[in-house]
């Protein structure tokens, strides 16, 4: 029938294909990855959140920090975990790879909230000192100076970035590629993100009660500082509570043939069998132009969203200074863009399944180019506007950060919906090394360098003498536009490239 999918006896109705389009029996398999998921996406968005908190309104610090950050941090740190990670994958089996991974992170997280916060008097350089510095050097060194200045802030931005290329786009993905028949992925994928996207609500509600704190406490207790150990105590937990479903996954799940009929589990290489040599994994996975254009939508992705969240986060952190109310402000908005995500996914799920990849695929940078288009229009002509908002009770400040919080909730939505999804289906017809080490290079690498690209032309122009984002806003504006054109062109190049060699795979 037209309006119903067949399998394993069963039929689904219009409604179930639409919200629940997975058999009893998969179940076993949906739920605890879908949890798993949920657990990782928590951990990320409440580390998103903070890391911009500690960023923003650090001493001596501001939204212009971000970018220098990103792009001369957090990108040379990702090429080391690419690399670090590259040669443990010819080391341990899959299983052991996922803990030796996640555990590090776990442990400076907790370090942070219970060791490190408690004791930055002694840790971190005074407020003075940093203040100082920056006086008497020259301006293209003020960033950089806050960035040492606030070295342990810093430290926490970068792992926090780190988290979600290793364990969410590297760690979760490539094992759900790994364990995911094509043919499931069209049904599958939508519910992980689905679940997943219930921990985004629910991070909304917890880190804004953690956050809004101190309205709760007495005079002298250091509500930020509270606020950290609730949230950080709550990535530990999660990140145990991940590490033992992906064990029960291994034992329970993978072992049942209907779910995983392979005669070795993921990454674990049978006899006369050998992994690739590092240097020949490289050398295959650098030449390949079907990786290639995947990097190229991770890297354009990155170097879009950056641009228009770096003006967004500056006018963020000119309204809210205070951290908690930074955090509270986040938390909301993480919330609301949850509800989003949670439609968009409904939406984007049967996009997914009855249209073609390209369809699906192009959706997120046409949708990026109009919104983000929008907001840069709106920030650049707001002295316009400034009568006619007053009249209304409200400023252009407040007014470009909810239009600018709308714009990113949504993009991001359109992301997790649409882009993810279509982006993982496309690595599941891969050999093993490939979609290992291949999707290392791709998502820590290719998403670093995404991220990196945009804050590495603003950090140029914020250079020029007497710069700031507003400034900057026109330049970077007309790089956001040609860079969601070529994202475009990639997706077009690589959709001719995936619906060949997923008919090849399956022929």
């Amino acid at each position: 029938m037209a309006d119903t999918i067949q399998g394993n006896g069963q039929e689904f109705g219009k409604l179930r294909r639409i919200f629940f389009p997975l058999y009893m029996y998969e179940l076993k398999k949906a739920i605890p990855m879908g949890f798993m998921f949920f657990c990782i996406l928590f951990n990320y968005t409440c580390l998103r959140n903070i890391k911009d908190s500690l960023i923003v309104t650090g001493p001596g610090s501001d939204a212009e920090v971000i970018p220098f950050l990103k792009g001369y941090c957090v990108a040379p740190a990702a090429i080391i975990f690419m690399l670090l990670y590259a040669k443990a994958s010819n080391i341990f089996t899959n299983e052991h790879l996922f803990y030796v991974t996640l555990t590090p992170f776990i442990l400076f997280f907790g370090c942070f909230a219970f060791f490190i916060y408690p004791n930055l008097n002694s840790l971190h350089f005074s407020p003075q000192t940093i203040a100082a510095w920056r006086e008497a050097a020259p301006s293209f060194l003020h960033w950089p100076i806050a960035i040492i200045g606030n070295w342990s802030y810093s430290l926490f931005y970068i792992l926090a970035e780190i988290w979600g290329s290793a364990l969410l786009s590297l760690s979760f993905w490539q094992f759900a590629n790994q364990i995911t028949k094509t043919s499931e992925a069209k049904r599958m994928y939508a519910f992980f993100s689905l679940m997943a996207q219930i921990s985004v609500l629910l991070e909304g509600k917890v880190g804004e009660w953690c956050s809004d704190i101190r309205t709760k406490v007495p005079a002298g207790i250091d509500a930020w500082g509270l606020s950290l150990k609730y949230m950080m105590g709550i990535v530990v937990v999660l990140g145990i509570v991940t590490m033992i479903i992906y064990r029960w996954i291994y034992r329970c799940v993978l072992t049942d043939k209907r779910f995983y009929d392979k005669p070795e589990l993921p990454g674990n290489t049978g006899k006369g069998k050998k992994k690739m040599p590092l240097l020949q994994s490289f050398k295959v996975i650098f030449t390949s132009p079907y990786l290639g254009l995947i990097v190229a939508l991770v890297v354009c992705y990155g170097i879009s969203v950056n641009l228009v969240e770096g003006l967004w986060k500056k006018q963020l952190g000119m309204q809210y200074s205070n951290p908690n109310d930074y955090s509270t402000f986040m938390n909301q908005f993480t919330f609301y863009g949850g509800i989003a995500s949670l439609v968009i996914l409904i939406v984007g799920g049967n996009v997914l399944r009855v249209c073609r990849w390209l369809t699906a695929a192009i959706a997120t940078p046409l949708m990026l180019l109009f919104l983000g288009s929008s907001f840069f229009i709106f920030v650049l002509f707001r002295e316009n506007l400034v009568a006619f908002l007053q009249s209304l009770s409200t400023t252009p400040l407040f007014c470009a950060v909810i239009f600018g919080a709308l714009v990113v909730a949504i993009s991001k939505a359109v992301k997790y919906a649409l882009f993810d999804l279509t982006k993982e289906m496309a690595y599941i017809p891969l050999d093993e090394d490939m979609k290992v080490k291949g999707k290392a290079v791709v998502e820590v690498v290719g998403g670093r360098f995404g991220k990196a690209g945009g804050a590495w032309i603003q950090s140029l122009l914020l250079l020029i003498p007497g710069a700031n984002y507003f400034t900057i806003a026109p330049y970077t504006f007309t790089i956001f536009v040609v860079i969601c054109m070529l994202w475009m062109f990639s997706v077009k190049a690589l959709s001719h490239r995936v619906e060949a060699i997923t008919e090849k795979s399956s022929s």
